[in-house]
């Protein structure tokens, strides 16, 4: 907190009578993009700096993801044009082309910016684990895709493990640990993790991207016996509306979502259990054997066993020693 609330240069420029912000420190020419360049070191992927207080920051985006953490006080952001209020302990994740426009913030208003290029994902999203699930895609191409230009409000204040994680990231940034790549991309994952354990105290910038959380979170935790008429009563729409909202906002059906959801925990079943094929199966949502068998098939091109032997090579070497 001492080093990141300290009177910048900027700022005592600004305490002097600055009128504006200085556009050569984040812009090129007239374009109302912050550039990355202007603000990571060469080659690297990851920033932080404290935001410049006393002083509005005009309508702009960013050429790159801007996580933003209130270490404390509070900021009030247009973002999109709706209001967006940042208080202490909570985390503003903003898409490449989110419009974004900043009230002036006071001396005790603490924040930091998290400059992130979408190529430091790569490196990050293995540590979430090996299952792809619709949620996750969701959450995570919210961030990444260049045409996406939402922003994600994580209401975390009270959540003492991604606050830690969010800690680390800083310390590890502003301290200039070894190997300091890997333990960032590391935390990182493991702050996905957390926040997407943490999505009930997700807010989206819509009601329409609201739902589609919504709808994702219930297939994670009722993908065996889920039903979308049931989480449409929830949710209190009409059946065919949420139905046309989730292929609009995903690309995909309900039961598409489902089975994705119902595949890929099967995968992780056969990955890291010995239970049976048969087992899985139920116990992911198929009374039908022969079904499952056929859509694991056209998922992952293997079918069950042959994709547990590939998954687990030690699996192989028992049966050998079995057969001998």
């Amino acid at each position: 907190m001492e080093k990141l609330s300290g009177i910048t240069e900027e700022e005592h420029e600004i305490l002097n009578g600055r009128k504006a912000i200085d556009r050569s420190l984040y812009m090129d020419g007239s374009r109302d993009v912050i550039s990355g360049e202007k603000l990571l070191e060469k080659g690297k992927l990851l920033a932080v700096r404290p935001h410049t207080r006393f002083i509005a920051f005009p309508e702009h985006t960013h050429d790159y993801v801007e996580m933003v953490y209130m270490c404390a006080g509070e900021t009030r952001h247009i973002v999109n044009g709706s209001p967006v209020t940042l208080r202490q302990g909570e985390l503003l994740m903003l898409g490449q082309s989110a419009r974004q426009s900043i009230e002036p913030a006071g001396e005790r208003d603490v924040a930091v910016n998290f400059i992130v290029r979408p190529a430091f994902f790569s490196g990050t999203l293995p540590f979430l684990g090996e299952e792809e699930t619709p949620l996750r895609h969701f959450i995570v191409s919210c961030l990444t895709e260049e045409k996406e230009a939402g922003y994600l409000l994580f209401r975390v204040a009270d959540v003492l493990p991604v606050q830690n994680l969010i800690e680390n990231l800083l310390y590890t940034v502003m301290e200039d640990t070894p190997n300091k790549r890997g333990i960032l991309q590391m935390t990182m994952g493991l702050l996905f993790t957390q926040l997407m354990n943490h999505t009930d105290l997700l807010q989206f910038e819509t009601r329409e991207q609201n739902t589609i959380v919504s709808v994702l979170r219930y297939i994670e935790e009722h993908y065996r016996d889920g039903s979308l008429t049931e989480i449409a009563g929830q949710l209190h729409y009409e059946l065919p509306s949420v139905s046309r909202l989730i292929r609009q906002r995903t690309g995909k059906t309900y039961t598409e979502l489902l089975q994705e959801k119902r595949l890929s925990q099967a995968a992780w079943l056969l990955s890291n259990t010995e239970r049976n094929v048969d087992e899985i199966a139920n116990a992911v949502g198929y009374e039908n054997i022969s079904y499952f068998h056929r859509l694991f098939a056209a998922r992952f091109g293997l079918s069950p066993r042959k994709y547990r032997v590939c998954r687990q090579p030690a699996a192989i070497t028992l049966v050998r020693r079995r057969e001998l």
